[in-house]
């Protein structure tokens, strides 16, 4: 649907209403297209726990290298 600005102003929520309902609403300004009124994406919410049970054993970081590890971390081995 396309409207002029001085129908757009006349008729916001019927046009915000047809943008919402899947139409096209297009809004003209002195002939040439200006502006389109389109429906805000909805995101969805952050679900924890989303990755439960998918993720393998995390190591602990704050436990010590062994020294094998520290080893290789350090280009000896």
């Amino acid at each position: 649907m396309k409207v002029s600005v001085k129908a757009a102003e006349a008729n916001l929520s019927e046009l915000i209403d047809a943008a919402l309902s899947g139409e096209e609403v297009v809004i003209d300004k002195d002939s040439s297209t200006a502006v389109r009124i389109v429906p805000v994406q909805q995101s969805m919410p952050f679900k924890f726990g989303l990755l439960a049970g998918k993720v393998g054993e995390v190591p602990d970081f704050l436990e010590p290298m062994s020294e094998e590890d520290l080893a290789a971390w350090e280009g000896a081995a």
